[in-house]
């Protein structure tokens, strides 16, 4: 058994990474989603205990600059700082890559993960209306935010 830590995802991992998000989103990203992403060669990287999935992130590379494009902890994990964790692997990353900035967008709703998101430096720089699916009908604000790295 390996010890807990963040490695890279593969695409044997996929199963897992559905499973979660499945259970995580009322709009999970489909498995074509995380299959371009690794095609790509984006940062996709998770977070292992003794093989078990907990949690995972996925990073676009730009000019002097990157994008999050999902950060996920099972449910059933949250609250443990994993996500803390996989946004510092993505820091990190992202100076290796000579970004000078970052940049997310969060559901406006999502209160835990503005926090986690703020608590890590990052700003709102702007609201994207009506950006997410609610439901059926509904649509959802994003809030875009940014981090200078120096």
């Amino acid at each position: 058994m390996s010890e807990p830590g963040v490695r890279p995802l593969t695409a044997q991992d996929l199963p897992q990474v559905l499973a979660i998000e499945q259970t995580a989103y009322s709009h999970p990203w489909s498995q074509g989603h995380f299959v371009d992403a690794l095609a790509s060669g984006y940062h996709c990287v998770a977070w292992f205990e003794h093989e078990d999935l907990r949690a995972y992130l996925v990073a676009m590379p730009g000019v002097q600059e990157t994008h999050l494009l999902n950060v996920t902890v099972a449910p059933e994990h949250q609250g443990k700082g994993l996500a803390k964790r996989l946004l510092q692997d993505w820091l990190d990353w992202s100076r290796t890559q000579g970004a000078q900035q970052l940049w997310l967008e969060v559901r406006e709703s999502n209160a835990r993960a503005l926090l986690i998101y703020e608590r890590a430096g990052f700003v709102r720089i702007h609201v994207r209306k009506d950006y997410y699916p609610l439901d059926r009908t509904r649509r959802e604000h994003a809030v875009v935010m940014s981090l200078k790295l120096d």
